[in-house]
């Protein structure tokens, strides 16, 4: 009985629709105590919420969201990761009111703790008794903590349920993307740098080599990758999205490569892994430079072999696939802090492209920025707004941290709040009414030479006993401080890009302060 019931609660990780999962692991425990009533809670960031209810007026339930601040069961279940034996009349855990419109009211709570492989507690599940002799609910020490165990199988079963949703659901949206991009050309733009990086795709894309984009946060990594798959000759077979660092370890490494039935609890049937299941088409792995550093030894030898090994299996798979990789860190730096392989930096680096932020594409912001509000008009069914000259002009000098995807959010937010046909000045934002314009590109002043061994200090300069770092930490600190806490101008004048620049910063541990926005207002 006991072995079958393991069973049972395993075969839940074949389930990979979470609102499928949670009905079937709900309505067994229910089954195991003979009642009829319960429900699942995932802790979110507005609540403890109610993601599935099963039994009489469950209706009434199932949606509803507890505020973090007040008591309940559920609260505390997850803050104490503990198993909770309640009577509702008598506990004051009990969050009274959400039984005050249940014609039939909760006599006995039994709830425990939703784990995650690593023992974090994510929700809980009640199972309710509405019968108040309790004559079918078995209460024995042992039994509960048998339960207990079968709840631990099948929560990590449905956790990876909805991981695996959520990834669905970024390779639908990728998806749609691409066909935004089929459709509307999302990836334009005048610049003469961006007009190169297409060029230079177009060419990369007829062939089958390894890909590298780089590139800061939000400046289309992601359609570019696209545009590549799209172009070259595996277009009709899949792109198969991974983000490296979304998802814990472990899992990462069965979602790429697979697994045998038996080689961990919960496998109880082989699965493939996105490799093979991406055979003839293309492999985008998103911030590469997150991925485990175990896990990079096993993605060289798919570049260098096409080989992929599943976990559990003793065999080598051949796969058919072209990787694609893209990264917001810097590469060669990891590889000189021995964090990210060197081989696997060369194997991934045979077409290597840098895509430019959105502040050094200023003629491409108008026009990407009416794209993008086309665009979003088109959803709604309303016509496209207009902008004003003044509010474009300060469009194109802002320097954009968010690059493409903070102008098109900007674009998604004016389509709602701005009721005018025209978004005019004043309807800007105030963090970008705040924020110091990006100034154009100056040449560089010459290098002064360095003065000679024995000579003086130039005037005004005495470095002391202090260190190089201690040295470098001051230069940063005063550039900053005289370019208003800009990192572009503060780069621009030490004669370095900007990337460079913030992983200098990084290094000394500098960060800036968060600009308020009261002086805005």
């Amino acid at each position: 009985m006991r072995e079958s019931l393991v069973e049972l609660f395993q075969s839940f990780s074949d389930e990979l629709d979470p609102q499928q999962l949670q009905r079937k692991f709900l309505r067994a425990l229910l089954r195991l105590q003979n009642v009829d009533r319960g429900s699942v809670w995932i802790r979110r960031e507005e609540g403890f919420c109610c993601v599935e209810a099963e039994g009489i007026e469950s209706d009434k339930v199932k949606g509803l969201c507890l505020p973090l601040e007040a008591k309940s069961l559920v609260r505390w279940v997850i803050e104490t990761g503990k198993m909770a034996l309640s009577r509702p009349d008598g506990d004051p855990r009990h969050f009274q009111a959400i039984e005050a419109d249940l014609a039939i009211k909760s006599s006995l709570i039994l709830a425990f703790p939703l784990l995650l492989k690593d023992g974090t507690v994510y929700g809980a599940v009640e199972v309710i008794d509405t019968n108040p002799e309790h004559s079918q609910v078995n209460l024995e020490k042992k039994y509960l903590e048998f339960l207990q165990e079968l709840v631990n199988i099948g929560s990590v079963a449905l956790s990876n349920a909805v991981e695996y949703d959520k990834q669905c659901s970024v390779s639908r949206l990728l998806r749609s993307e691409i066909d935004l991009l089929r459709d509307d050309g999302l990836v334009v733009g005048q610049n003469a740098s961006f007009q190169q990086v297409m060029v230079t795709l177009a060419s990369y894309a007829v062939t089958d080599y390894p890909v590298l984009i780089t590139g800061e946060s939000g400046t289309g990594k992601e359609l570019v990758a696209s545009r590549v798959h799209r172009l070259s000759p595996r277009r009709d077979q899949p792109l198969v999205v991974q983000n490296c660092g979304a998802i814990p370890e472990t899992l990462l490494e069965s979602e790429l490569f697979g697994y045998k039935k038996g080689a961990f609890s919960g496998a109880v049937k082989d699965k493939k892994g996105l490799f093979e299941a991406a055979s003839g088409g293309t492999v985008f792995l998103d911030e590469i430079g997150d991925m485990p550093l175990e896990l990079k030894d096993k993605a060289l030898r798919v570049i260098q072999s096409n080989e992929i090994k599943p976990l559990g299996s003793t065999e080598t798979r051949r796969v058919d696939v072209r990787l694609v990789a893209a990264t917001n860190r810097n590469l060669e730096r990891m590889v000189a802090e021995e964090s990210f392989r060197r081989d696997l930096f060369y194997r991934l680096s045979v077409l290597p492209v840098a895509l430019p932020p959105l502040r050094e594409r200023q003629e491409d912001i108008p026009l990407l920025f009416k794209l993008f509000l086309r665009r979003e008009a088109a959803k709604s069914g309303s016509v496209p707004k207009r902008v004003a000259g003044e509010a474009l002009g300060l469009l194109a000098t802002y320097p954009w941290p968010g690059n493409i995807r903070e102008l098109e959010n900007l674009a998604k937010y004016l389509t709602v709040v701005c009721p005018q046909e025209e978004i005019s000045l004043a309807d800007l934002p105030p963090s970008l009414l705040a924020a110091p314009a990006d100034k154009p590109p100056q040449a560089k002043t010459p290098a002064r030479p360095l003065p000679a061994l024995g000579a003086p200090p130039a005037s005004g300069l005495d470095f002391g006993q202090r260190t190089w770092e201690e040295v470098e930490r001051d230069y940063a600190t005063y550039l900053l401080e005289h370019h208003h806490m800009n990192m572009t101008w503060a780069a621009e004048a030490a004669g370095v890009n900007r990337s460079t620049f913030v992983s200098r910063l990084r290094r000394l541990n500098l960060t800036l302060p968060r600009r308020r926005r009261s002086a805005a207002r």
